[in-house]
């Protein structure tokens, strides 16, 4: 996509939009082309904050960085980028090239743009700020009800589709634990499904197959119910081991997960059956990545109760 014959109303405007070119070149990156570069790209001031549209985004954040010149994420990493320009223009991405078939399903565009974010903070500003940035996000989540909605009948999810759909997917990233493998993987998603209207079973099935595993628990266990995965744990000093298993509302959840010490985490693989491992170390040395996999974790006495 090639930047010229722009117009631009004031050289604050020429100097915001600056950011679209390496944003683009970023999402183009990792997730495949600009999908509609015959007809271009646009921002469209209005005067209201900003929403997707087809090459043509409408944008009213003021020619400031951050949402309305706030810190979104409250973390010190939305004030470098200009929030709406970043978001709505990832909808070209997850929104318009891939569209949800149903309401229901509107994290296939929301959650998946949100998660675009994370990438593009990760590509120009670096890995450390693209965690931090992503766990600001936790406090906008309530886990209430389920990010998607009843089939058939038109109600949209609420914001948990945002915020909840963008760090399942990105600790799904750290889960498959091969950045290699995971690039691949998403921008295998996205040329599978451009210019297609699609459904969350959709990408189950791609997802399980690329993967070679079955990937519906951990979908459903995100995406269709309410809860986080809860990753219990109990300590024998005197046998030197550490019990853990997830406690979560579907029987087959068996997300990989980073524990141990963080200098050199470990990826086991729990079930809802009690594993073990040889930990050493005592009890307070060992850390989960909870930085890294949006879960909860719990602590629990030999008799089993926190």
């Amino acid at each position: 996509l090639e930047f010229r014959r722009v117009l631009f109303r004031s050289d604050k405007a020429k100097a915001q939009f600056v950011q679209a070119k390496p944003m683009i070149e970023a999402y183009a990156h990792y997730f495949g082309e600009y999908p509609f570069a015959r007809d271009g790209y646009k921002l469209i001031q209005v005067p209201y904050t900003g929403m997707e549209h087809q090459t043509a985004v409408t944008y009213g954040n003021g020619f400031q960085n951050g949402y309305g010149g706030r810190d979104w994420t409250g973390v010190g990493v939305s004030p470098k980028f200009d929030f709406i320009i970043i978001h709505e223009s990832g909808h070209e991405w997850f929104g318009n090239a891939v569209s949800a078939a149903d309401v229901s399903d509107m994290w296939i565009q929301e959650g998946w743009c949100n998660y675009l974010e994370f990438i593009y903070v990760e590509a120009l500003f670096g890995r450390e700020d693209a965690i931090k940035y992503a766990n600001g996000y936790k406090s906008k989540i309530g886990n209430r009800e389920p990010i998607i909605t009843q089939r058939g009948i038109h109600r949209t999810p609420n914001q948990d589709m945002y915020f909840k759909g963008a760090l399942f997917l990105d600790t799904l990233r750290n889960a498959v634990n091969d950045d290699d493998r995971w690039w691949r993987l998403i921008r295998g998603t996205f040329e599978k499904f451009k210019y297609q209207n699609i459904m969350t079973e959709d990408l189950v099935r791609f997802f399980s197959a690329e993967l070679k595993q079955d990937m519906a628990p951990v979908f459903d266990q995100y995406l269709r119910r309410v809860n986080l995965p809860v990753l219990e744990l109990t300590f024998s000093e005197a046998e030197q081991r550490v019990a853990y298993r997830w406690n979560a509302d579907e029987r087959g959840f068996n997300l990989p997960i980073k524990v141990g010490d963080p200098a050199k985490w470990q990826l086991i693989q729990p079930t809802t059956d009690w594993k073990s491992m040889e930990w050493t170390a005592g009890k307070d040395a060992f850390k989960v990545a909870t930085d890294l996999f949006y879960v909860n974790v719990q602590v629990l006495q030999a008799n089993g109760r926190p």
